[in-house]
């Protein structure tokens, strides 16, 4: 399933991933994975969540690459239950057009490894338009 954390830039949307992350982690029979745009917050989250800083994958610049990334990680692992996108927005070149196809993609992964996705989005709800929220459950 593809879970939606979405907002404006303050509002709160990493540190409710970090606990959830953080939460998910002691009940997980799998592998959670964070992807954040950078280091600083691993310190936040439990050492056993795998995370991946995005500054060190500069290469990776719209969706199509990002998702060869994911294909990439879930290729290197084969427990993994959640993978968090904290901020996809600026990770690569996003904007809201291509938000649903993203989720879309992601939906596709999802349903076909068994896996979870929690994705932050710097936008309001009623931004995100074309996205098809079947099989999506909105956290905020």
């Amino acid at each position: 399933m593809v879970k939606l954390i979405v907002g404006q830039k303050g509002s709160g949307k990493t540190k409710k991933m970090i606990d959830l992350a953080n939460e998910e982690v002691e009940s997980s029979k799998g592998n959670i994975i964070f992807v954040n745009k950078n280091a600083k917050l691993t310190y936040d989250l439990d050492y056993k969540i795998r995370v991946i800083c995005m500054e060190d994958f500069t290469h990776v610049t719209n969706e199509y690459e990002y998702i060869g990334f994911i294909f990439g990680i879930i290729s290197s692992d084969n427990d993994i239950e959640t993978i968090y996108l904290d901020g996809v927005m600026r990770h690569a070149d996003f904007s809201l057009q291509v938000i649903p196809s993203f989720i879309d993609k992601l939906k596709v992964v999802s349903k076909e490894y068994g896996m979870d996705f929690v994705v932050s989005i710097s936008a309001e709800l009623e931004e995100l338009n074309g996205v098809n929220f079947e099989d999506i459950e909105v956290l905020n």
